[in-house]
């Protein structure tokens, strides 16, 4: 995998983000954490339908800013978010209240966001080679 004279990609030195990339980064964080909050209310609403919702708007929005960001770390942002508010709302409180029961659509909730995360980071976009030489048939 090289780019065109340029050597390999993982050769190449890290280039340092802007600040607009690094705001967007952010504000995928917080919509992840949005759509993680979100997604644990709905899926005990409504068990089988709210569960499939819930894990749709993750996987819509870990793909959308793995495309919008052009970048695997579009996706990782909005997944940290999410696993992040998920993990806070397991906690229980000194008062013994908690947003999750111990059913099974709570553990498909959380288990399947977790592998959803992982296959949209995995399929987003990577580097893709630019330029004239990168057609076969020329």
């Amino acid at each position: 995998m090289s780019t065109a004279g340029r050597g390999p990609v993982l050769a190449q030195p890290l280039r340092r983000p802007s600040a607009g990339r690094i705001a967007a980064y952010a504000g995928l964080f917080v919509l992840g954490a949005v759509v993680g909050l979100a997604g644990s209310l709905v899926q005990a609403g409504w068990f089988p339908g709210g569960l499939l919702l819930a894990l749709a708007g993750s996987a819509g929005l870990f793909l959308g800013g793995a495309r919008a960001a052009g970048s695997r770390a579009g996706a990782v942002a909005p997944a940290a978010g999410w696993m992040l508010a998920v993990i806070l709302l397991t906690a229980s409180r000194p008062e013994g209240d908690f947003l999750f029961g111990a059913g099974g659509g709570s553990y498909l909730f959380l288990l399947g966001g977790m592998a959803v995360a992982v296959i949209c980071a995995t399929i987003g976009l990577g580097r893709q080679p630019g330029g004239d030489g990168v057609r076969l048939a020329k």
